[in-house]
């Protein structure tokens, strides 16, 4: 009897997935004009250009050559023009209605997503309106985010930055602040006190990852979750052999001149330092981790990480060579043996970058603008990008192509709307 009546509801289960998946991109639709249109509740207007200029980000990623066509033609003209800072000080001067309208009360995850917070450190100095579209796009209110801004941005920002704080909730301002020099002790220490906040939140998170400005996530939060568990403990680190980079902390380097005055970088100073503590063996990395609540732990009690942070105060862009180098002690929480090979960056999912002297080797050419040497994607990586496997995308700018962070924001939507609908047919069949 039971195979008469198994049809009919199959039958009926893929007539609701397919009604389902047809209210998805309505809804999609809808939100992308929501957005568009968003300037009108007396919040601040971020354009959606992909609706402006009818552009399908399906058919984008696709690389359907007349869509991807238009989306250059949407970036040539140069129109997106995104909220300033001081828009964002005044949206969230009504903190109940800047949740509201930005639907941060709206987001729930799954069971499983709920039993894996996760930790964020954001170390931001500019562009406050990308900021909060990167902490929307991970938001979760289950997670806690700590927001590092740097002492030397605008008023505007700090303002900004506060006012974000203020309306989110488990978003919290550093409780100390840095300074931030470029290649200095001060870019690490800016993650350290984010990390340091994030080990007394009330939220018993099981991995923490950092993110600059310029990052946006390329999986949900419920992807992410599933990855990491497959990590069973183990961080997801670059650390590799130091090549020719050792000049970093064999000699010393001055952060400021005679008169106190920081430099714009730090200065070598061709004095030898004495070696590492410990006989640390030396690695190299990046400065972005995503690491375990234990190995976090260890970073801010032991007294081998702390005596190597204070050997690495006067060394080149420490926080390319803390990380990679204790992930490597034997015995760290989730250790990376210092026999096995090195974990470059395309094989280290955090964070996918694209340097300009491996393209066209190790990956397709930028098809954005290329600045310091690093891309800044453009909307004909969006299928790179979303199918290579890392979890975030360093560099993006609505500046320089606002189409492909609008497509990744659509694509993402899709996936976490699926998942809560089949979620709900799930429990629905379950009862």
């Amino acid at each position: 009897m039971r195979k008469l009546w198994k049809r009919p509801i199959q039958l009926c289960l893929t007539l609701t997935l397919t009604c389902i998946f047809m209210k998805i991109l309505s809804r999609v639709k809808e939100d992308n004009l929501h957005l568009k249109t968003f300037g009108h509740t007396g919040v601040f207007e971020r354009q959606r250009l992909t609706v402006k200029y009818g552009i399908n980000c399906s058919a984008i990623y696709d690389m359907e050559p007349a869509e991807v066509g238009k989306s250059l033609v949407a970036r040539q003209k140069k129109s997106y023009v995104g909220p300033t800072d001081m828009n964002v000080v005044n949206a969230t001067s009504d903190c109940d209605r800047f949740i509201t309208s930005k639907g941060y009360g709206a987001i729930q995850g799954s069971e499983s997503e709920r039993e894996f917070p996760l930790a964020y450190s954001l170390v931001v100095h500019k562009n406050a309106d990308l900021v909060e579209r990167l902490l929307r796009a991970i938001y979760m209110p289950h997670n806690v985010y700590c927001i590092h801004y740097d002492l030397k941005s605008s008023d505007d920002f700090i303002s900004a930055m506060q006012g974000l704080a203020r309306c989110i909730p488990n978003v919290f301002i550093a409780s100390k602040l840095e300074r931030v020099q470029y290649a200095g002790i001060s870019r690490l220490k800016a993650d350290l006190n984010c990390l340091s906040d994030l080990l007394e939140s009330e939220v018993k998170w099981k991995y923490v990852i950092n993110l600059c400005g310029q990052d946006f996530p390329l999986r949900t939060n419920a992807e992410l979750v599933s990855d990491l568990k497959m990590l069973k403990g183990k961080n997801m680190v670059e650390t590799r052999q130091t090549g020719g980079k050792t000049w970093r902390w064999r000699f010393h380097h001055a952060l400021k001149n005679s008169k106190s005055e920081y430099y714009e970088s730090p200065i070598t100073i061709f004095e030898e330092k004495s070696p590492p503590p410990y006989n640390i063996e030396m690695f190299v990395g990046s400065a972005y981790f995503t690491i375990s609540r234990e190995f976090a732990s260890f970073v801010q009690w032991s007294y081998l990480a702390r005596d190597f942070l204070a050997w690495s105060e006067d060394t080149y862009s420490p926080d390319e060579h803390f990380w990679a180098t204790l992930v490597r002690v034997p015995g760290v929480p989730g250790e990376v043996p210092r026999s096995d090979p090195d974990i470059t960056e395309l094989t280290c999912k955090t964070r996918l970058v694209k340097w300009v002297a491996f393209a066209d080797v190790l990956y397709p050419p930028c098809t954005g603008v290329n600045v310091r040497s690093v891309c800044i994607y453009g909307a004909a990586e969006l299928r790179w990008l979303l199918d290579y496997g890392h979890w975030f995308a360093n560099k993006v700018d609505p500046k320089v192509d606002p189409i492909l962070i609008e497509c990744i924001e659509e694509k993402l939507l899709k996936k976490q709307l699926m998942s809560k609908q089949q979620g709900n047919l799930l429990g629905l069949k379950r009862g």
